[in-house]
């Protein structure tokens, strides 16, 4: 390429160098043409003379022109070539020769390398922190979605179109949501609940959020409030789901509850009441006096007995009964409670057997609550087994338990009523439990000894066929 330049370059001023000879060769050529016209017309030596020193000064002042002119477009060519053509090429040799001997490169290689690094280090910084916010976003997704799995209170959330969102399991489970209900309307007409989205979403403060339903045999609540972006606007609603059955039940055993020691409370005040007052209004023979004071302690001790209950309950209750646990036989403390209550088996005629069996190694517990257990099971059975019943008490020993078992052929308990049992104040039979005495707290009274004792009461009966007790105490 530069051999290419060069010839251009010498081809170019050749031209140049050319034109300007023929220009001053043609000067004289027509000069001298012109003169010799003259002279032929003339005939004048001296005219002659002095037009060819005129032609001969006037080509001297061209050619200097001419070379003048020469050397300026030289000149000119040559500054261009050299600005445009032979600096680049040479910056161009010696970037070539800097690269050939590595050094430009290494300076190349040292700055690129210190700007990879920088760049390396920022990005490896960022990609960092980006994993770090992934982290946490996936974690903390992670963990809402754990939680909103194992909720046992339901969560649906719906758009602003009504659509669903979100739903746990629990809240399809609890609602019984079928596939095709996907949307607020749906889903709401279906438990006939009478609210409208859009009061939810814009007039929350002035709208009730919550609301009860009954599905079969369960009680729900259901509590409304709007979702909102991070500008504060509306963006859906959510709804809690929760199953406040176990909440109603306590609360209906609270009503019978109270409802219940009322009326206990009632019945024997009432007694007292009219037979004291029937004695002061007249004077009575002295075997009346008694009767009526004999119901009238009766009832007093009916009284007291349901407030001892009601006391121990109480106390179970608030964690203030004082449980002081020892080791003792249990073979000998059922049979000083068969002693205990044997004028009661004798007045029934009843037939009582009690079996203990050998190695029942001795437990540990509180012997004044495990007696008073025992004493409650045996006045039951006495109770509520017909005159000349049959009762067997067996003592003995499983895996790490002692256990007793109190079996009687008396009146026994219906099926549907065993598993409401241990509830307080709660009778088979109200007008037959009130007659013998009883308040409907033994049992209940019995089971918190027990629990709190380790063990465990259970109970199997057959309506008119009898009753089986089985308590169990962990041994020492």
């Amino acid at each position: 390429m530069v051999k290419n330049v060069q010839f251009k370059i010498i081809l170019i001023l050749t031209i140049i160098a050319a034109i300007l000879i023929a220009g001053v060769g043609s000067y004289f050529l027509i000069s001298l043409q012109t003169t010799y016209i003259n002279i032929a017309s003339t005939n004048d030596i001296q005219m002659l003379q002095s037009d060819l020193l005129t032609i001969k000064n006037n080509g001297m002042m061209l050619s200097i022109y001419a070379v003048f002119a020469f050397i300026i477009i030289a000149v000119s060519i040559a500054i261009y070539v050299v600005t445009k053509i032979t600096m680049p090429i040479n910056r161009l040799i010696d970037s070539a020769k800097k690269v050939a001997t590595g050094e430009e490169t290494k300076k190349q290689d040292k700055k690129a390398a210190k700007e990879i690094d920088e760049i390396a280090g920022a990005i490896d910084l960022m990609t960092n922190e980006l994993r770090e916010n992934l982290n946490e976003v996936s974690r903390q997704k992670n963990q809402i979605e754990t939680i909103l799995l194992h909720m046992t209170d339901g969560i649906i959330a719906f758009n602003m179109e009504g659509k669903i969102i979100l739903v746990n399991p629990s809240a399809t489970r609890l609602l019984r949501i079928m596939p095709e209900e996907d949307s607020f309307e749906k889903i709401f007409e279906k438990l006939n609940v009478e609210i409208n989205m859009e009061k939810i979403i814009y007039l929350d403060n002035w709208t009730s959020s919550e609301e009860r339903v009954t599905l079969g045999d369960k009680h729900i609540n259901l509590f409304f409030a709007p979702l909102k972006d991070e500008n504060e606007r509306p963006n859906g609603v959510m709804v809690v789901i929760q199953d406040i059955t176990e909440h109603v039940k306590l609360d209906n055993m609270r009503k019978e509850f109270v409802a219940d020691v009322s009326h206990e409370l009632k019945t024997p005040i009432t007694s007292i009441m009219g037979y004291a007052d029937t004695l002061l209004e007249g004077e009575y023979d002295k075997q009346t006096q008694d009767k009526f004071l004999n119901v009238i302690a009766s009832e007093a001790r009916r009284m007291a007995k349901l407030v001892t209950d009601l006391l121990a309950l109480s106390r179970f209750d608030n964690n203030q009964v004082k449980q002081e646990k020892e080791e003792f036989d249990l073979g000998e403390l059922v049979k000083k409670c068969q002693e205990k209550v044997q004028p009661q088996i004798n007045q029934k005629k009843h037939q009582v057997e009690c079996f203990v069996t050998a190695n029942v190694p001795p437990v540990y517990a509180d012997k004044d609550g495990i007696e008073r257990v025992v004493l409650n099971i045996l006045t039951n059975s006495i109770k509520y087994t017909k005159e000349g019943g049959h009762i067997k008490i067996y003592v003995g020993f499983v895996y790490n338990d002692a256990y007793i078992k109190v079996i009687d052929n008396g009146m026994g308990i219906p099926e549907a009523d065993l598993s409401r049992i241990f509830e307080r104040f709660y009778r088979v039979d109200k007008a037959r439990t009130r007659e013998m005495g009883g308040t409907g707290l033994g049992l209940s009274i019995a089971k918190e000894i027990l629990d709190r004792n380790n063990g465990s009461i259970d109970m199997k009966s057959e309506y008119g066929h009898g009753t089986e007790v089985v308590i169990r105490i962990p041994t020492k």
